[in-house]
């Protein structure tokens, strides 16, 4: 199983930009994705995760009511519309997923990652 994460770019403060990410190698049935990031120097943390079956969704709050996470259930892919992007959310954007596991922000417990895909807003 391959996460792959991609939608990330260079933009300008206040712009937006929509990540997406999807599976290959087989068919999948999640019970949670997620999305984390990392900045340079700092450590992974968690930005958003989204349940598969109710949709229950969980934010960090640096960016509550600026990004936002959706599932697909039919394609099986996730995304995250990230509007009004700040220069501190520059990092590179990691999808993460499980099979078992519930909504959480404790990135240890996701089984499945995807490559990451950088995201850099200038001010």
């Amino acid at each position: 199983v391959q996460l792959q994460a991609s939608g990330g770019g260079l933009v300008q403060a206040g712009d937006s930009l929509r990540l997406s990410c999807g599976a290959s190698g087989g068919t999948f049935r999640w019970s949670v994705m997620g999305w984390f990031r990392q900045a340079p120097g700092k450590e992974r943390e968690f930005v958003a995760a989204i349940t598969w079956s109710s949709g229950r969704i969980l934010y960090a709050d640096s960016v509550k009511g600026r990004f936002t996470i959706s599932r697909d259930n039919a394609k099986n892919t996730a995304s995250l519309q990230m509007n009004r992007l700040k220069p501190e959310d520059t990092a590179v954007y990691y999808c993460a997923a499980d099979q078992s596991i519930g909504l959480t922000t404790y990135s240890g417990v996701y089984t499945y990652w995807g490559q990451g895909t950088q995201v850099t807003v200038s001010s």
